[in-house]
């Protein structure tokens, strides 16, 4: 009979999770938004090494393109190659994917947008800086002109990339709280983890300084 309704109460959208277990209700609702932040927190955690490596390249080097491509980058062109390697790197975990994250519930949906912003820029971006540093090095004097009209949108791309991520660790800290913090995730997930990622994931990391010289497109 308890088995019954149980179901009964799903069934009428006042669904609580561990119906019969004995442990406080939760709804069934806050208890999906839980486990999606703990898989997004899970997610975070197996993709730092590579966001790392990317940062600390991508860091190096910015002060040197913040204001566009030198008119000679040969200089440049071994650090431009070996950031492009290490954004080209970079992935987007599974729960993130642009299909997988439509299952995504409450706040982990937006923070998997925004990791994969980060990714798809940064990586297209340095990407196309790369092949524009080529063609102003050594390519036709029609391809250098294009280039050279066209690398500052990608520098852009680059700057908005960082910005995204640098927005990932406050957004798993606010949504932490939002859905019951300390008390309400208990041991599933502990607020240190938590601050550890905010930490990482942070203005302080990850933006880019200084800003680009203009800002083009929308």
């Amino acid at each position: 009979m308890a088995a019954v309704l149980c179901v009964a109460a799903l069934g009428a959208g006042a669904a609580l999770a561990g119906c019969g277990s004995g442990d406080a209700s939760v709804p069934a609702e806050l208890a999906l938004k839980r486990e999606d932040l703990i898989a997004t927190v899970r997610a975070l955690e197996a993709v730092r090494a590579p966001v790392a490596r990317e940062v600390a390249a991508t860091k190096a080097i910015w002060p040197s393109i913040a204001k566009g491509l030198p008119s000679a980058p040969a200089p440049l062109h071994a650090q431009i190659e070996a950031v492009a390697a290490s954004a080209s790197a970079l992935r987007i975990p599974a729960p993130f994917g642009e299909e997988a994250s439509r299952s995504l519930t409450g706040p982990a949906t937006a923070i998997a947008g925004t990791y994969r912003s980060f990714a798809e820029l940064s990586r297209r971006g340095w990407q196309l800086i790369a092949a524009d540093a080529r063609a102003i090095e050594a390519g036709s004097p029609a391809a250098a002109a294009f280039a050279g009209a066209n690398v500052d949108l990608y520098i852009e791309s680059v700057y908005d990339a960082h910005f995204a991520l640098s927005q990932v660790g406050e957004k798993v800290r606010k949504a932490f709280h939002d859905l019951g913090g300390p008390q309400g995730f208990g041991s599933t997930l502990a607020e240190e983890r938590v601050d550890a990622l905010a930490g990482f994931y942070s203005e302080a990391n990850d933006r880019l300084e200084p800003h680009v010289a203009s800002k083009l497109g929308s």
